[in-house]
């Protein structure tokens, strides 16, 4: 698993990250590699440390890792930072590399930055491909099974998504998409889902054909995040949106049959009043209410609103928040889109209606709600919540304006756990909420989830869902009709361990476990149709 260049799609990698400078250039008294241990510490960073501390180094979520900053703590140091992590969210990377990856990272880090190469709109259209045609998808699902209850499983460090059946627990089919993909978005009835892989690399998933496949696929991006369509009026399922990490800028697309229409950068001046060069896009959301997107400009701390009823004459409304966005979603109302500006400990709130800024919640280090959740509190009334990757903690808030105004966009409590976290789910059918706990280094709190009860926020159980040897669990999500919650058991350490990766499903008001779907790829992050199409947080 720690070199990806194995896998195909990693080669765009590569290729979209391609060096400008020599490493061999560095003076006597510099940090330098070979050219060969260069590029493998390359990869590396951009697989597990891009993400987080930008590809130009600069930090966001992450730490600034330029050179004027590595250099000071030196090479044994920062090996030990990269080997056991940090106590603010960083997890440990010593089941994940050799000794000597860790230390060609370490050198890496404190090399000149490789300028990364841009990215066309005549280059994405090379890079189009269409698998099946539009005119031959079938005109109903080619199978019997309940597609609505299917969840799509991103099987990380394989480049592959799993469709496994919700009803009888079998995998359907494996597809292969980008490396690493972060997300997946669906179209308005659930039937096509499109994929964004760390890699550029967007596709195309039509569930009703038998086995489901890619019908179509593109890169927008050397390094991407998310994905989304539109979902308003007479543009319904008309266009998709990828979000790139770099080039810094987002793409529109064609949804039917993903040819890229439009590039625009999100460069710009932040919120500080600085010019920012890697003003990434760090999530994208369809907005029910109006044909626009959110587009969160992460390093901007701007929220943008994306008119897409006229291409030619794209009309953008940029929204100050803090600092830097991540991860968000609406409230049960699709009104309100909240989002973590974790640098900021904040989370933001903003009407996506009125196209206005409303709320900053300060919550505690580091939230991170990922899809989020959303339930309601005896006291507070419809509350959402969010773990946090700097804390064991999750801060609950009141989201209901309208019907409870004294309650609305204030804490309504906080609940204690045992490490960082970096997602938490429920489901109107579920007394509890689930918590993971995947960023904190100790192994046996890596591997369980808390178990809140929505009427008293406290913490009723702890689930420890695996044993095996490098694994964590991570990432909960509710079956159709809420009765069973899903969690992914991810197992690093290579290649050699990617199969022993399974999904424990558990009934969700008992707490038993029901069942194991073994023989998956680093499951990671999981989306269930029917709960995604209905906004069921």
């Amino acid at each position: 698993m720690n070199r990806f260049l194995q896998i195909t799609s990693s080669l765009s990698i590569v290729a979209g990250l391609a060096l400008t400078a020599v490493p061999g250039t560095a003076s006597a008294a510099d940090p330098a590699l070979s050219e060969k241990d260069f590029e493998e510490a390359k990869t590396l960073y951009f697989q597990r440390c891009a993400g987080c501390h930008g590809v130009l180094r600069k930090g966001a979520t992450g730490k600034n890792l330029e050179p004027k900053s590595t250099r000071k703590l030196g090479q044994k140091k920062l090996e030990k930072i990269i080997t056991l992590g940090t106590d603010g969210g960083m997890n440990n990377f010593d089941d994940l590399f050799s000794k000597a990856q860790i230390s060609k990272l370490a050198t890496y880090i404190q090399m000149d930055v490789p300028p990364p190469a841009e990215m066309s709109l005549a280059e994405m259209k090379k890079r189009w491909k269409v698998m099946v045609k539009p005119e031959d998808y079938p005109k109903k699902p080619a199978h019997k099974r309940n597609w609505q209850n299917f969840f799509l499983v991103i099987l990380r460090d394989a480049g592959k998504v799993g469709i496994i059946d919700g009803d009888t627990k079998e995998v359907v089919s494996k597809v292969d998409t980008g490396y690493a993909v972060h997300v997946m978005k669906e179209s308005s009835d659930g039937r096509f889902w499109y994929t964004q892989g760390r890699d550029g690399r967007m596709t195309k998933i039509d569930l009703w054909m038998n086995p489901p496949q890619v019908v179509a696929e593109t890169q927008i991006a050397s390094d991407a995040r998310d994905v989304a369509v539109s979902h308003y009026g007479k543009w319904k399922d008309k266009y998709v949106i990828g979000g790139g990490y770099w080039p810094p800028h987002f793409v529109i697309l064609d949804a039917e049959t993903m040819e890229p229409l439009k590039v625009v950068s999100t460069r710009g001046v932040n919120v500080d009043g600085k010019y920012v060069n890697e003003a990434r896009v760090a999530a994208v959301y369809n907005t029910p209410n109006a044909p626009t997107w959110i587009v969160a400009v992460k390093e901007l701390g701007q929220l943008w609103q994306v008119d897409y009823s006229d291409l030619d004459n794209l009309r953008i409304e940029q929204i100050n928040s803090h600092k830097f966005l991540h991860d968000g979603f609406f409230d049960p109302t699709q009104r309100y889109f909240q989002i973590a500006a974790n640098a900021s400990d904040r989370m933001e709130i903003m009407d996506s209606v009125d196209r206005k800024f409303v709320a900053s919640i300060e919550t505690g280090k580091k939230p991170h709600p990922g899809p989020g959740a959303n339930w309601i509190d005896p006291k507070c009334g419809p509350v959402a919540g969010t773990p946090h990757l700097g804390e064991g903690k999750v801060t609950v808030w009141g989201n209901d304006p309208k019907g409870h105004p004294e309650q609305a966009w204030k804490i309504c409590y906080k609940t204690k756990t045992d490490g960082p976290g970096l997602f938490i789910r429920t489901h109107p059918n579920s007394p509890y909420v689930f918590v993971d706990q995947t960023k904190h280094p100790e192994i046996d709190i890596q591997q369980s989830i808390k178990v809140l009860d929505k009427k008293t926020g406290k913490v009723v159980k702890t689930i420890r869902v695996t044993k095996q040897d490098k694994a964590l669990a991570v990432h909960s999500e509710f079956n159709k009709d809420g009765t069973e919650v899903w969690v992914s058991v991810w197992v690093r350490g290579g290649k050699k361990n990617w199969l022993k990766g399974e999904i424990v499903v558990y009934d969700s008001k008992t707490l038993k476990e029901k069942a194991r779907i073994k023989n998956l790829e680093t499951p990671t992050g999981k989306f269930n149709v029917y709960n995604r199409v209905h906004h069921v947080t």
